[in-house]
């Protein structure tokens, strides 16, 4: 924090201890550590978190993205490169903006249902470079997508059920728009949104690849059963958390 406030290097700031930091910046410290003070995650305090080697800007509108999503990203990568990914409720746009860096020939469509949500990822494609290369739409899941087809479908959708939310760590409750995090009763809601939607809009022989939260993979599993073989990533810590829907075709 201190580096990025002072804009300069960490190794600079170590090397030389004693450099006097202005007026302005001892303000901005000051602030910030009241905000951590306060329980605001770091990410939330500089308006940026980093996500698969990129730093991403947040908002009010977007969820905060977390390591555990990056296993997402890395099981699309072992897949082939698609020409066309379709991302549902991209938020920061971390996800299709990471693939986008790793496949320089695909192109991508990234919904989201809160336009401030697709304001912040429409500067981090700017900011990346990948503006050319990404649209964006706002409507509900796929439903404002039409009737293009996707070689690859990934989306990290809300999946905590209604009655958890209160007992989530403040940090989180408290800075992450609910609309990112409510999955309805049952955690299930934008799942059922999801999965009616793949055959439209996804290729013969392409994937969909879903964040899952914690026990959600049998019910995630079952709607997709008439749609094709089905996998299952775990995260570093060994968790169920991606669903990997293989389009028959």
């Amino acid at each position: 924090m201190l580096a990025r406030r002072a804009g300069a290097a960490w190794a600079d700031i170590i090397a030389r201890p004693d450099t006097p930091l202005s007026p302005d910046i001892q303000a901005q410290l000051a602030r910030d550590l009241e905000r951590l003070r306060a329980g605001a995650p770091p990410g939330r305090v500089l308006g940026v978190r980093g996500f698969w080697g990129a730093e991403f800007a947040l908002s009010p509108d977007t969820l905060e993205p977390r390591p555990d999503t990056e296993t997402l990203v890395g099981a699309a990568l072992a897949g082939p490169a698609p020409a066309r990914i379709l991302d549902l409720g991209t938020g920061t746009g971390c996800i299709a903006l990471s693939l986008l860096q790793e496949w320089p020939s695909a192109w991508a469509l990234a919904t989201d249902i809160a336009p401030g949500a697709l304001a912040t990822a429409r500067a981090n494609a700017a900011a990346l470079g990948l503006a050319s290369r990404i649209a964006f739409a706002c409507g509900h899941w796929g439903a404002c997508v039409g009737s293009h087809s996707f070689a690859l479908i990934v989306s990290n959708p809300p999946y905590i059920p209604s009655r958890e939310i209160d007992t989530l760590a403040p940090e989180v409750r408290h800075q992450d728009p609910l609309r990112a995090l409510d999955g309805g009763p049952d955690g299930l809601d934008a799942y059922r949104a999801i999965v009616v939607d793949i055959p439209r809009l996804l290729a013969p022989g392409g994937r969909a690849l879903l964040e899952i939260g914690y026990g959600q993979r049998a019910a995630v599993e079952a709607m997709a059963r008439d749609m094709g073989p089905v996998t299952v990533h775990q995260d570093l810590a060994r968790r169920e958390r991606v669903i990997e829907i293989h389009h028959g075709g």
